[in-house]
């Protein structure tokens, strides 16, 4: 704007000019005096025919309006697993932590029951927008379909190599890191120390034949039901994974899936013949794990098998229990065996994703004294070895429980049809015990799903 005024005419060139035939003055002539009213008239003059210049100046081309770009957040959805009462309010305040630290990145929580969370992701998955972090316990299906980012192209080595490698190793496809463990557990067998003293019993059992045994001197002695088995839709897999572990089995041999092997038939067969027995709790598909523990802490039950969150859950709401814990017992014969569980931490490409935000908030969960909280509230066992090291300090029990876990058996969730396997598996968990099913039958009929699945 300035340079237009300038252009048309400088104050000076503006002035008025003397007419040709004005007369001349006359060398060394006094120059006429000005008078000041003249001189305000001329200054008022010379005002308005700038404002008026610039005025006409601005109407014709306006000035740009200057904006700042308004900053863009980076958005990560997060859903989570509901373990406990603890969980929301536990994520809630890290990621109000962490978005108070990072005002450029937005995390959008959901905490989710366990048994609606197949349908909350499946949804989102549908619909196109999947979460950009779930917390779940598979991830090879997911994997083998392409839709997960690579966390070992988000995460820094140093991230990596603190967590623990056991576990790291079963969260790999196709060299692909395409999981990471989240919590951890150990499974144990826990008794009501009073109800195996009163029917006479000096211990936990080590081996099948003594589980079978104990329940039935508990429920003859009427302390109680023996022996509880969950067979509902969360944990009947670990379940059969004792069973077929304990007889010298397994969910794969040779690298294939042999679910119909003889010794998890055998194994399967054990539970069933408990169950016809009367040793076992009456309604192994209806009651979950939670609510065995709690008839467990109040006198109703005697033995169950259960993760080592039942220390720091179960003696809380029932804190005159005196409790044990045992191996799980294995058949006769057989070398003891240990079980563990990690849920794992998946991240699906999506249309936003943020590499550098997701990393962000991925080592900010996992911080030392943050994470080391969390899995101790929870009942659970950490994932990295520096929360390891600072649990274990004054924790005999916890470091007893990570060896345990370090040599343990696990569900083969590196197996892209593994999520195939349970669902089918939690339909014939009622049907083998109330006898639609025999034993045999069942799991030929899961190992057909898993070949064909692997097939296709």
């Amino acid at each position: 704007m300035t340079n237009d005024v300038a252009g048309k005419a400088s104050p000076r060139s503006a002035r008025p000019q003397r007419p040709e035939h004005a007369p001349k003055r006359q060398a060394g002539a006094a120059a006429p005096r000005r008078t000041t009213a003249r001189r305000r008239s001329e200054r008022t003059a010379w005002a308005l025919a700038l404002a008026a210049l610039l005025a006409g100046c601005s109407s014709s081309s306006p000035a740009p309006k200057v904006t700042e770009p308004e900053p863009q957040q980076a958005l990560i959805k997060f859903v989570a697993s509901e373990y406990s009462t603890e969980t929301k309010p536990l994520l809630e305040d890290i990621v109000s932590g962490f978005e108070s630290l990072h005002p450029d990145i937005r995390v959008e929580l959901q905490v989710v029951n366990w048994d609606i969370l197949d349908g909350v992701y499946t949804n989102m998955l549908a619909q196109g927008e999947p979460p950009d972090l779930l917390n779940a316990n598979f991830y090879a299906h997911f994997a083998a379909d392409g839709l997960l980012n690579d966390l070992g192209e988000i995460l820094p080595d140093s991230f990596l190599d603190n967590l623990q490698p056991s576990l790291l190793s079963r969260d790999t496809y196709k060299g692909q890191l395409a999981a990471l463990p989240y919590v951890a557990s150990v499974r144990s067998l826990y008794y009501n120390q009073d109800l195996l003293e009163q029917a006479g019993i000096a211990g936990p059992p080590r081996t099948w034949s003594e589980l079978v045994e104990d329940a039935r001197l508990v429920r003859e002695g009427g302390h109680g039901e023996g022996f509880g088995i969950d067979m509902t839709d969360n944990e009947i897999h670990s379940y059969l994974s004792y069973f077929f572990y304990g007889a010298g089995g397994g969910w794969i041999k040779n690298g294939r899936w042999a679910i119909d092997q003889p010794a998890n038939v055998e194994g399967l067969e054990l539970l069933k013949s408990m169950y016809d027995a009367g040793l076992t709790d009456a309604e192994p598909w209806l009651k979950t794990r939670d609510e065995k523990q709690r008839i467990l802490g109040g006198g109703g039950l005697a033995m169950m098998i259960s993760g080592n969150y039942f220390s720091s859950v179960v003696p809380k709401e029932f804190p005159g229990l005196r409790w044990g814990r045992g191996p799980i017992p294995v058949k006769d014969g057989q070398p003891p065996m240990t079980f563990g569980v990690q849920d794992v931490l998946v991240s699906f490409k999506t249309g936003h994703t943020d590499p550098a935000a997701l990393s962000a908030f991925i080592q900010y969960l996992y911080e030392d004294e943050r994470y080391a909280d969390m899995v101790r509230q929870e009942g659970f066992l950490p994932v990295t070895l520096s929360a390891g090291r600072l649990l274990s300090e004054a924790d005999a029990e916890m470091r007893a429980n990570l060896d345990d876990l370090d040599g343990a058996r696990f569900v083969p969730i590196e197996q892209p049809r593994w999520s195939n396997v349970m669902d089918a598996a939690r339909k014939l968990g009622s049907a083998v015990l109330q006898g639609r099913y025999s034993p045999q039958s069942a799991l030929e009929e899961l190992q057909t799903i898993a070949v064909k699945q692997d097939v296709d």
